[in-house]
């Protein structure tokens, strides 16, 4: 303080005398001094990624292998399952989920919302067959082993001889994800529309993802190349009490000129090199139908009514 009087020299003495006091009190008389002001908090990082808990962050997962996502290009998981009209809260039963492509972004979605995801398996019991009871006893094992990530799923079976898939009216979403030829194959399509249709509430919703036949071919009932008509899928929703809402592109694919050797097998991902049940073949020339990549699909939704 002394230096700061000092060094005002062109002031009168009675003026620095009578002023300060109220030079200490504003703080002009401190000068030199390094600014004291507080500082702001700065506000906490936000986190990296979708927020926890959305489609999003259920899409991009970390517990979803590589594999899986490089597939997203052509499943398009998170436009589909907004399409279908996919909420956290809702009670989503997937017929048929197979190794559990679709449940690892389901089942941690609806169980971070509240939601629950009820699995309809393969057929169980002594005429299973061996290949989808293996089947099962993974994708069992798989989602029960990790309640923080998975929730609790509900499992139930889907067959010729299987009874409702859960509770009759509870459930807002059904999905038929590239399952209907292998209903066809095995007599039981006009079933699955059936359980579907009695699992869901009055304005729940039929979602169905499915390799695609062109309008001009014949449909083989049995649907042995995997490709079935979109004409014959909306008559078998409207057979068993469903009326369509909407279809969507999706999931096309127009490179699909759905003529392989062993049928939409022969493309990605299964990758097939000869008829089911027999050796690899070595020689044959993958590299058509690489460039083609997954199938043509048509993405359907479906209503069933008030």
């Amino acid at each position: 303080m002394a230096d700061c009087l000092a060094s005002a020299g062109g002031f009168s003495r009675r003026f620095l005398l009578s002023g300060a006091t109220a030079l200490a009190l504003t703080g002009v008389a401190a000068c030199g001094r390094k600014d004291e002001a507080a500082k702001t908090p700065e506000a906490p990082p936000k986190p990296a990624g979708p927020a926890e808990g959305s489609l999003e962050w259920a899409v991009e997962g970390s517990w979803r292998n590589a594999q899986d996502k490089a597939r997203d290009a052509f499943r398009h998981p998170m436009e589909t399952l907004r399409f279908f009209g996919l909420q956290p809260r809702m009670t989503v039963v997937e017929f048929w989920p197979g190794s559990g492509w679709y449940t690892e972004i389901l089942a941690p979605y609806l169980a971070k919302g509240a939601g629950t995801y009820v699995a309809a398996l393969f057929p169980e019991g002594p005429t299973a067959d061996p290949a989808q009871a293996v089947l099962n006893t993974a994708f069992r094992t798989r989602f029960s082993s990790d309640k923080k990530l998975y929730g609790e799923p509900q499992f139930t079976v889907f067959g010729s001889g299987s009874g409702p898939v859960t509770t009759a009216g509870t459930a807002e979403l059904c999905l038929f994800m590239r399952t209907l030829h292998g209903w066809m194959a095995a007599g039981i399509a006009e079933k699955a529309f059936a359980d579907a249709f009695a699992a869901l509430r009055p304005g729940g919703i039929l979602g169905i993802e499915q390799h695609r036949l062109s309008p001009a071919e014949d449909q083989d009932p049995v649907a042995a190349n995997g490709y079935v008509q979109e004409a014959f899928v909306r008559q078998l929703a409207a057979e068993a009490g469903f009326v369509f809402v909407e279809a969507s592109e999706i999931n096309a694919n127009p490179e699909d000129t759905k003529d392989h050797p062993f049928g939409v097998d022969t493309l990605a991902p299964t990758r097939l090199t000869a008829p089911r049940g027999q050796p690899v073949d070595p020689e044959f020339d993958r590299s058509k139908y690489e460039a083609i990549g997954e199938s043509d699909r048509m993405t359907l939704k479906f209503r069933k009514p008030e």
